[in-house]
């Protein structure tokens, strides 16, 4: 007669077959946490380094492409900027050829913003898409592997491989169709790996695992930008490519090593496709839901715009304006001194907001604080009014999304 194996030490067996199993602590708990840091940095590092610099570059060096073309091919746009900015102010005057090229730079910005917004805009509509969808699916997935490796590790290859692809997209609409597939790829991914904290993690330590999986997001979002700035002037366009290893690299080794007990036994009802759509409107009936809805959406929108036109802020607002080269080596340093604001932002009201029972003063504080930065650049359009804003505004993600956990 056999007895039962004893359970590994640090690890409880699932209440539900199918499930995954919950680490009480120890090294299956720190190996986990190690490589899900790992794994999310993977991800925020290609949403940092690329979205918010070699996507821009790219898309503009396309536009160039197609704006300055036979003899105008050679234009300086660096020089051309700060000519303008001159002729503005009164202290030059163009000649015709200026002129001709000062009419095609203002056609080529122009040109820039617009696919920018697009190539961005369409990438975020199907990334909002896929998510609940993903989530759906993994929650209903039998396999050994578990249900939720198969999209950690299939959405990070498959994402990889299509960020090599947006590396030699020669057209804004190719870019787009690749770019909006990467993303819903990555999210495959991220999706049914942030739900891996709630699946395996105790609720004594959930609390835990959340600061340092927003610290882990955070540094791979700026190690990301900081990397850019670093390789590309050596790769230039090819700096997708170390990106695109890190997202693969880092998924692979989560579910390699945070391996998953197998959901083979998994007894789930069918998918309700009907009350999928219907929870995307139902929650909206609510006032409270709907402000809160409305709040993190112009949130997100401020943040987003912000980070994917900095870079041509940089080139072709602020005076004397930058070069693509300069602009590039820039926006890692304005993300690095966004870091200690946003640390003690993260320590401090949270604190705060627990100490006083009150959620609402950060939120509507910080929204007026960010909305306030804003304003630097705008009255003074310079490179020290760009880091004034950058540190003034460092609180405000944490401070403004950190209470809607809570009740107001």
């Amino acid at each position: 007669m056999t007895t039962a194996q004893p359970l590994p030490p640090h690890l409880a067996e699932p209440s539900v077959p199918g499930t995954s199993m919950t680490y009480l602590g120890g090294p299956p708990f720190r190996r986990y946490l190690l490589v899900y840091i790992l794994a999310m940095a993977g991800i925020t590092a290609a949403y940092g380094g690329i979205g918010s610099i070699i996507l821009p570059l790219h898309i503009q060096d396309i536009e160039f492409a197609i704006w300055f073309t036979g003899p105008d091919a050679t234009a300086d746009l660096h020089q051309l900027t700060n000519l303008k900015a001159q002729i503005e102010a009164g202290t030059a005057t163009a000649t015709a050829q200026q002129q001709h090229q000062l009419g095609l730079l203002a056609s080529y910005e122009a040109a820039r913003a617009s696919s920018l917004s697009i190539v961005t805009a369409v990438g975020a509509i199907a990334t909002m898409l896929v998510q609940p969808v993903a989530g759906l699916l993994s929650d209903r997935t039998r396999s050994r592997w578990g249900r939720r490796a198969p999209y950690i590790a299939g959405g990070a290859v498959l994402g990889a491989a299509l960020l090599i692809g947006v590396r030699y997209s020669a057209g804004i609409g190719l870019m787009i169709a690749l770019w909006s597939l990467a993303q819903v790829a990555i999210n495959l991914a991220q999706g049914p790996l942030n739900t891996t904290v709630p699946d395996r993690i105790p609720e004594n330590k959930l609390a835990t695992v959340s600061a340092l999986s927003g610290i882990g997001t955070s540094v791979g979002a700026l190690l990301g930008a900081v990397a850019v700035g670093i390789v590309f002037g050596v790769m230039g366009l090819d700096s997708y490519y170390p990106f695109a290893l890190a997202l693969a690299v880092t998924g692979l080794l989560f579910v390699l090593v945070a391996r998953d007990r197998s959901s083979l036994a998994l007894q789930a009802p069918d998918a309700n496709w009907a009350g999928l759509l219907k929870s995307f409107l139902v929650p909206l009936r609510s006032a409270d839901f709907r402000w809160v809805w409305i709040a993190s959406l112009t949130m997100a929108i401020s943040y987003a715009v912000s980070n994917a036109f900095g870079l041509y802020m940089l080139q072709s607002y602020v005076q004397p304006a930058l070069s693509a080269a300069e602009a590039t080596r820039i926006i890692p340093v304005l993300s690095i001194v966004t870091l200690p604001g946003m640390l003690v932002s993260m320590l401090v009201t949270g604190r705060w907001s627990d100490r006083i029972g009150r959620r609402k003063p950060f939120v509507i504080g910080a929204s007026i604080l960010f909305a306030a930065s804003m304003l630097v650049p705008l009255v003074w359009p310079a490179l020290p009014a760009m880091f004034v804003q950058a540190i003034v505004s460092a609180a405000w993600p944490s401070a403004a999304t950190w209470p809607w956990t809570g009740r107001c």
